[in-house]
């Protein structure tokens, strides 16, 4: 597939970042009328089906070996299946916002470890700064959102599948940036879906009822999800991992938590501290020290 045009190159990062934020609030909008596995096997297979689709009709080129395949199914599954899966179920067993979000918000300094050991990438002081403050602006952000009061065993069963988002999402971008950083977006996604998808509808239909409530508002979210995210956000994110280091596309998603604060005050009228405020103001600037250095 061709490469962007320099001037949405330019744009991509906020686009993503945009995009990707608004998964969140998606997921607000659908769990309450299907289970978290259930939901994304369904939304799975509308991806599967358009961009299949869309794959044949354009005739795309599909993966040289079985090889590739291979990695690009690895890199899906982290991506999709165990980042996607984690943060559904994290949701959906009522683990509050805010520690969802500081635990995703490690990994960007995870994904830097791992640059510098796995990829041989040297993370710059520059950059270690960036990412030090990203995390210090995104804790701000969430702090007054972080729950209190609760269990050690209750956090435990609530944080474990965030956790594994976060394992997910880490080893994802480092191993498609090691194995497959360069596919063809339209079959390369199915090619990333598809063992999403066994894998996913396998567990649900082992621990959930695979009910849907296919109410307007549900209908709404799967389609937002498909059409905006697993098509939109996803594509931008296989770009960006192509065309950059490891470490600047991970420090992207230290401005998703801010920008869903965002969302959130002006979608459901959340409020907003001066402490959350600020932290958005050294998280942006952490971002861009990552990812000027």
């Amino acid at each position: 597939m061709a490469a962007l045009h320099p001037r949405l190159t330019a744009v991509a990062p906020l686009l993503f970042v945009l995009l990707w934020s608004t998964g969140f609030i998606g997921a607000k909008f659908g769990l309450p009328f299907a289970a978290p596995l259930t939901f994304l096997s369904t939304r799975y297979v509308l991806v599967i089906t358009l961009m299949g689709a869309l794959a044949f009709a354009m005739r795309a080129p599909w993966p040289r070996d079985w090889r590739q395949v291979m990695h690009i199914g690895v890199a899906g599954l982290l991506v999709q299946a165990t980042y996607l899966g984690g943060v559904f179920m994290s949701i959906d067993r009522g683990l509050p916002a805010g520690v969802s979000a500081l635990v995703v918000g490690m990994q960007p300094l995870l994904t830097a470890l791992g640059a510098g050991w796995l990829l041989g990438e040297r993370v710059t002081p520059r950059q270690w700064t960036g990412l030090v403050l990203g995390f210090v602006g995104v804790t701000l952000v969430v702090s007054n959102k972080v729950a209190v009061g609760v269990s050690a065993a209750e956090l435990g069963w609530k944080l474990a599948p965030a956790l594994a988002a976060l394992a997910g999402i880490t080893a994802g971008t480092l191993y498609q940036k090691r194995f497959c950083p360069s596919f063809d977006l339209r079959t390369g996604s199915v090619v990333q879906f598809i063992p999403s998808l066994l894998v996913t509808a396998f567990i649900a239909s082992r621990t959930e009822p695979l009910h849907v409530d296919w109410s307007g508002q549900f209908v709404f979210a799967l389609l937002w999800l498909v059409l905006v995210l697993s098509l939109g956000a996803i594509s931008l994110l296989n770009l960006l991992i192509r065309s950059g280091s490891a470490v600047n596309v991970a420090s992207l998603f230290y401005l998703t938590p801010p920008t869903t604060a965002l969302m959130a005050w002006l979608l459901f009228g959340e409020t907003l501290s001066g402490l959350a405020l600020a932290g958005m103001v050294v998280a942006v600037l952490g971002v861009w020290l990552a990812r000027k250095a």
